[in-house]
């Protein structure tokens, strides 16, 4: 009798999940920039792509250092990626120097996918990762082919010289953001005294998002986060009021599982909800 070798049961077909592409910094403790951007594109499902800007020396207790790459290979890995793969939706973060957000800029601005722009000016920790000279090419290139903005009030500042200190002054900062050309903005008002509060407008339409303000201090990555987020539920098809709710939700559920790591401040669970 001959033996036959046993058959795999036929194969259901594969179907490819929605692609989002993350144009940042790297974050060698893991916590933010595209370490954090490509863990919660997997935390939500969608495939996560990168194009590395610049390379942080970074840890808990802050930034050491950062380097650009050259211009020639971000716009390499963008055609590389975007040329053959595509996206569904695309994030920016850190982009460091005028000739980076130009290049980022061209490029994206010619792509037809919904664009979250998170305009990082500092760190966690307070260092910078914005030349001053950016702060003019961001506003000038960038913020106008975004889809949605989503500056903390420090940067709103930085690109609008709007200061907020109080809840009733994050839609005139909204209006500010607004002026510079993306269609939504999300105004995070984290910073501000009493339960955090985020506001996102396109203008006519508003909506507000609270949270409970939690007892940890370990709150490194949550701009990455809840941009990459966004990102990821743009790419599923969610509008832009849904796809903010649903960031919100599960960077609060990360925030409240923010962990310890090093001697200084910890990142957010990207993973909470597997936990």
């Amino acid at each position: 009798m001959t033996e036959r070798s046993p058959q795999s049961a036929p194969s259901a077909a594969v179907s490819t999940p929605p692609r989002v592409l993350t144009v940042a910094g790297s974050d060698s403790g893991g916590g933010a920039g595209i370490q954090a951007d490509l863990k919660t594109m997997m935390a939500l499902g969608v495939h996560g792509m990168s194009v590395i800007a610049a390379v942080t020396a970074q840890n808990s207790l802050g930034v050491q250092g950062y380097w650009e790459l050259p211009p020639e290979a971000v716009r390499a890995q963008l055609d590389s990626v975007l040329g053959d793969i595509g996206a569904q939706a695309v994030k920016t973060g850190m982009l460091a120097s005028p000739v980076l957000v130009e290049t980022v800029a061209d490029v994206l601005g010619r792509y037809d996918a919904p664009l979250v722009v998170d305009p990082v000016g500092v760190s966690k920790h307070g260092n910078s990762l914005l030349a001053p000279e950016a702060v003019e090419t961001l506003r000038t290139r960038l913020l106008p082919v975004a889809t949605v903005a989503t500056p903390n009030l420090w940067e709103v500042e930085q690109l609008t010289s709007v200061k907020v200190e109080v809840e009733d002054g994050l839609r005139a900062a909204a209006d500010a953001i607004l002026e510079l050309g993306p269609t939504w903005a999300l105004i995070k008002g984290g910073h501000l005294p009493g339960a955090p509060v985020d506001l996102l407008t396109d203008g006519t339409q508003e909506f507000r998002f609270a949270a409970e303000r939690l007892d940890n201090r370990h709150t490194h990555g949550t701009g990455c986060t809840l941009a990459s987020a966004i990102a990821s539920h743009l790419a599923v098809g969610d509008d832009v009021p849904s796809a903010v709710g649903k960031a919100k939700e599960y960077v609060t559920g990360a925030i409240a599982k923010g962990f310890p790591l090093g001697d200084g401040i910890g990142p957010v669970d990207h993973a909470w909800r597997w936990r």
